[in-house]
C-alpha cells in the first residue's frame, strides 16, 4: 500500500516541539501532510517553527504550555479544536534530564538529591501522563487517534549518572503499556498509543555529556559508540520515518509497542 501523505488531514499536537528532537518530529509530521500544534515553552521559537513550516506549503499552530500545567494544556487543546474542529494526534515529546537528577561518579549514591530526582521523574512522567489525559479527550470525542510516547534506551540497560531520567523513563514505558489495556477496554481500536525508543542523539541537553567543547567525543560519547553497532550517533531525523508510521493508518494494529531506534545500541551484548 503507498501513502504519498499518510497524515494529509489529519490534526497532530507534539509537545516538547521547540526542542532538537521535537523540531524533527514536527518537519516528519508536516512532511506527511499533517497539520501540526507546535507545544512548548518558548513562544519565538514555537513561532519562528510555525514560520518555517508554513513556508514549506504546511500549515501548524504554536501553543505555549508547560506539559505539567494542566490549565495551559486545555487552554492549548480548546484552541485546536476551535480552530481545526478535531485532534488527531499527540506526540509526548517533552521531557528530558535534568542536571539535578544526575549522579556524578565522585559523589556518594547514599547522598544523592532526592528532590532532583523527583523533578527528573515528574518531567518525563506526569509531562506524559497529563497532555495524555488533557489531549486524549479529544481524541475519544473525534473516534479515532494515535499517541506516541518518547522512551528511552536508558530503561533496559542501567546508564550511569542520570537515575532520574532513566527511572521516568521507565515509568513512561509502563504507562504505555498500562494506558494501551485501559483505552481499548473502554474504545475499542479506536484509540492506539505506542512509543519510540531513541537511541543516542546529540541534544542541547546532552552535548556536554558526549562532547567537549572542542567537539571530540568524552569519555562516556566514547564508550556509547563503541557499544553502538552503526559506530555513530543518531541524527534527529532518523526519528521521522518510525513517528509518521505510528501515526498513520498504517500501524492500524499496532498497540502498546514500542519502536527502538537506536543503531543497533540495545541488541549489542559488547562483545
Amino acid at each position: 500500500m503507498a501513502y504519498e501523505l499518510p497524515l494529509k488531514g489529519k490534526v497532530i499536537v507534539v509537545t516538547g516541539a521547540t526542542g532538537v528532537l521535537g523540531h524533527a518530529f514536527i518537519t516528519a509530521l508536516a512532511a506527511a501532510g499533517a497539520v501540526v500544534g507546535i507545544l512548548g515553552r518558548n513562544e519565538k521559537t514555537a513561532k519562528e517553527r510555525v514560520a518555517e513550516i508554513q513556508s514549506a506549503g504546511g500549515e501548524a499552530e504554536a501553543l505555549i504550555a508547560d506539559v505539567q500545567n494542566e490549565a495551559q494544556l486545555i487552554a492549548c487543546r480548546d484552541l485546536m479544536l476551535s480552530k481545526y474542529g478535531k485532534i488527531d494526534g499527540l506526540v509526548n515529546g517533552a521531557g528530558g534530564n535534568v542536571p539535578e537528577g544526575v549522579l556524578q561518579p565522585n559523589e556518594d549514591v547514599f547522598s544523592m538529591n532526592v528532590e532532583g530526582m523527583k523533578k527528573a521523574l515528574d518531567v518525563n512522567l506526569w509531562g506524559t501522563i497529563l497532555p495524555t489525559i488533557v489531549f486524549g479527550k479529544a481524541l475519544a470525542t473525534t473516534g479515532k487517534g494515535s499517541i506516541v510516547n518518547i522512551s528511552s534506551v536508558s530503561v533496559d540497560k542501567a546508564l550511569t549518572k542520570v537515575l532520574g531520567y532513566s527511572i521516568g523513563k521507565a515509568a513512561v514505558d509502563m504507562f504505555t503499556k498500562w494506558f494501551a489495556v485501559e483505552v481499548a477496554n473502554r474504545y475499542g481500536n479506536s484509540i492506539r498509543i505506542n512509543g519510540i525508543v531513541p537511541g543516542f542523539f546529540l541534544t542541547e541537553q546532552n552535548r556536554r555529556l558526549l562532547t567537549n567543547e572542542d567537539g571530540s567525543l568524552t569519555e562516556r560519547g566514547n564508550l556509547i559508540l563503541l557499544h553502538t553497532p552503526f559506530k555513530k550517533f543518531g541524527s534527529p531525523s532518523d526519528l521521522g520515518g518510525a513517528l509518521v508510521f505510528l501515526m498513520s493508518d498504517a500501524a492500524s494494529f499496532v498497540h502498546g509497542s514500542n519502536i527502538t531506534v537506536d543503531g543497533g545500541y540495545s541488541s549489542f551484548s559488547g562483545i
